[in-house]
């Protein structure tokens, strides 16, 4: 089924600024699409640290798995990030290590960069064996193309059913001297918090060895990707790689700034990814507060953003705040009935475990006529709080994924 532009989709795509020490291309292979570029080709520069984040599923692809096993590896060479889209490669057996280790053979006599630091993704349908010949055979025209401001093609060339390519950056200023990050995504539907719910790649200029890079990737990614759910289902080949190419010669480790820079690109993406939602038209922040702990915090607000009744009812933009009581319940973290208060926006619905007395069911209903959704929760318990994002469910979702293979 063709794309419709989600109605959350930013007017364009952003004006990233160029990463030194590394370039993009892109170029169509006829992977799993006709008529639009379906590869993407990330070439670093030598001494570039490579960080890490993958899905956890227990069925994740050969790609997953290969790029797991060489986090870590030396960074005195170059690194090279390849990317499909079309054909996910997984479930594939022995076919899929093959292509695998094919395709990274190829890339790495293609631009001189060894194996061990060559790494690749693919994303699409589940269970078709992957022509990779298609891939290795548009690795010359690949490497020829790299330019330092290839990145918009790259970020278009990894979309499935995303209707628009995303983008975001930052910069800081470390001892006087800029640092700049740039990232893309892909992701719309299967996209759950189970890191990655998605393919994402974000590239800086600064110094920071990987064992540090890869501590804080981690940290942000659970402050960011696994606080956003679309529809609860969890990808086989969710990758997220971080590349500090080193090229400013400035040290990031451990400043703040840097940090923060990265946690504003990486929030950035994972809306991004929530407002693209297969068949989205609300985007929905969820605040719990007062719960026994952060984790039981997190629990709630991820059984409300789950719940297809919850978010079938702010797609009929009705406040009906008796789902949410049900999702708090159901959840497994502690609750107390009595101690339970819910606002959508501004407006109180409900305290102390009974409907609230000031409610008035008009004010809720006009917040939930807008396109951008706020829920909040108190459990009065304790001081425990977190925020997840996600989307509506709309019959457009139904209609994506029926269709899905066709």
């Amino acid at each position: 089924m063709a794309p419709k532009i989600s109605p959350l989709a930013p007017a364009r795509f952003p004006d990233l600024p160029p990463i030194a020490g590394v370039q993009f291309a892109a170029v169509a292979a006829g992977v799993g699409y006709s008529g639009r570029t379906d590869v993407m080709l990330a070439q670093c520069a030598p001494g570039t640290s490579i960080a890490g984040v993958f899905t956890r599923s227990a069925t994740r692809s050969a790609a997953v798995l290969d790029c797991q096993a060489k986090l870590g590896s030396a960074t005195t060479a170059g690194a090279a990030i390849l990317v499909n889209s079309g054909n996910s490669n997984a479930f594939t057996g022995l076919n899929g290590e093959v292509a695998v280790s094919t395709i990274v053979e190829a890339t790495a006599s293609a631009t001189g960069i060894p194996t061990n630091r060559v790494f690749t993704a693919s994303t699409g349908v589940i269970g078709e064996p992957l022509h990779h010949e298609r891939i290795t055979d548009k690795l010359p025209e690949l490497n020829s193309a790299l330019s330092a401001d290839g990145i918009e093609g790259a970020a278009r060339a990894i979309m499935t059913t995303d209707t628009y390519a995303k983008g975001a950056s930052a910069t800081c200023t470390i001892d006087g001297k800029r640092v700049s990050i740039a990232g893309i995504a892909k992701g719309s539907g299967m996209i759950a918090p189970d890191m990655a719910t998605m393919l994402v790649y974000i590239f800086t200029d600064a110094v920071v060895d990987q064992s540090a890079l890869q501590d804080m990737t981690a940290r942000l990614c659970d402050q960011t990707f696994n606080c956003i759910t679309v529809d609860s289902d969890t990808s086989t080949s969710d990758s997220l790689l971080v590349a500090a190419t080193g090229a400013s010669q400035v040290n990031a480790a451990g400043d703040a700034g840097f940090e923060q820079a990265l946690h504003k690109v990486m929030l950035d993406l994972a809306h991004q990814v929530v407002r693209d939602g297969e068949g989205a038209t609300k985007f929905v922040e969820i605040t719990v507060t007062g719960a026994v702990d952060t984790a039981s915090a997190r629990t709630h607000g991820l059984s409300i953003a789950n719940s297809p009744l919850v978010k079938t009812a702010i797609a009929g933009e009705d406040p009906n705040w008796g789902r949410v009581v049900m999702a708090v319940g159901k959840s497994g973290a502690p609750a107390d009935r009595d101690t339970l208060s819910i606002w959508f926006g501004d407006t109180q619905v409900a305290e102390d475990g009974w409907v609230s007395l000031n409610y008035v069911e008009a004010d809720a209903a006009a917040h939930m006529k807008g396109d951008q959704i706020r829920i909040r929760v108190d459990c009065g318990m304790g001081d425990g709080a977190a925020t997840v994002w996600t989307c509506d469910l709309t019959h457009r979702y139904i209609d994506i994924n029926a269709d899905y293979r066709s």
